[in-house]
């Protein structure tokens, strides 16, 4: 049932959130409202006690406080599914590759999830604290779109939501006048995001061969094979490869001999592919081709000098993308 992949959705949806808080920066002004210094205030994943626990094991006063606080960081804390915005599961979707964009990727739809994140804010100085949360809480009213590409393969690019939960405010100033201060403020985010399942390509899903066996007997259990039919799709026109020959002169829609440049490169009973109309060549004499126009109901045409011939081969076949027209070829 499950087979190995690996998107980094949930990674790219981490490092995506983080990068929302990285550019932020508090001043201090003296007395005559001068700006004395600028701060970048630093941001690092993990928990929230684990820096708490450094500052406390630190309290030498007379150490600069900016070199710890202010200090942001945040954490991944949960992962729930998010059954109002789920849509029917076999549904699918197909994309041209990215990187070359001929062979079609197919992903089913997405699985919408909702991450939660814990972003705290440390400082000594309420007045840094509410420089930071005053940068911060404009951009959520209450969500803040943040697009992601969470497919690399099929360079699949998603607005996530941001939605900023709630807020807390806590004040740890307890204990003698050796006791570091923190103000911690807690903000807690939710970011609406969707998880992928492995893409493949499209013409992986295209049926290679179907095969009907015809029985006879009135016992179900016990019925004898008369005959079996084997189908496979064929190609009607060339995905591949350059012309092998050309026209040599122009023909109408009634004509089924004509003469072409060179006719070494071609091989009776086998199909070409001319401007669009697929023809099964029946006999090659020379330059010569006696043909059946139209094959598997593609359009009779005129056809003018020069045009250029494609042979369509078993090449041609592997190469039926989804949704495309294409013939048959039986056997039994």
């Amino acid at each position: 049932m499950f087979e190995y992949f690996y998107n980094e959705i949930l990674r790219r949806t981490i490092i995506s959130f983080g990068t929302l808080f990285n550019n932020i920066s508090i001043k201090h002004q003296d007395s005559s409202d001068n700006v004395v210094s600028v701060v970048k205030v630093p941001l690092a994943y993990g928990p929230t006690q684990k820096f708490l626990a450094r500052v406390n094991q630190s309290p030498d006063l007379n150490k600069p406080f900016a070199v710890t606080l202010p200090r942001m960081s945040f954490e991944f804390i949960g992962l729930t599914y998010d059954p109002s915005r789920k849509v029917t599961a076999t549904s699918s979707f197909t994309v041209k590759d990215p990187n070359d964009g001929t062979e079609s990727k197919k992903s089913y739809m997405p699985v919408p999830y909702n991450m939660q994140f814990e972003l705290s804010i440390m400082s000594k100085l309420n007045d840094d604290a509410l420089q930071i949360v005053e940068q911060i809480l404009p951009y959520f009213q209450p969500a803040y779109n943040l697009t992601v590409e969470l497919v690399e393969a099929i360079q699949e690019k998603r607005d996530i939501p941001i939605v900023l939960e709630n807020i807390t405010m806590q004040d740890d100033y307890e204990g003698d006048f050796t006791q570091r201060r923190v103000l911690l403020y807690t903000l807690r985010f939710t970011a609406k995001t969707y998880l992928f399942g492995p893409t493949s390509s499209a013409t992986k899903d295209i049926i290679k061969k179907a095969t009907v066996s015809y029985l006879t007997g009135t016992d179900i259990t016990n019925t004898t094979r008369e005959v079996s039919y084997s189908s496979e799709p064929r190609a009607i026109k060339s995905y591949t490869g350059d012309p092998v020959t050309t026209l040599a002169k122009d023909i109408s829609k009634t004509t089924t001999i004509f003469e072409v440049a060179d006719a070494s490169g071609l091989t009776a009973k086998t199909y070409i592919d001319l401007n669009g109309e697929e023809l099964f060549i029946k006999s090659i004499s020379g330059n010569k081709l006696t043909v059946l126009r139209g094959a598997d109901n593609t359009t009779i045409t005129d056809h003018l000098n020069g045009e250029p011939i494609y042979t369509i081969t078993a090449a041609d076949d592997a190469l039926i993308p989804e949704g495309d027209d294409f013939g048959f070829s039986g056997s039994l």
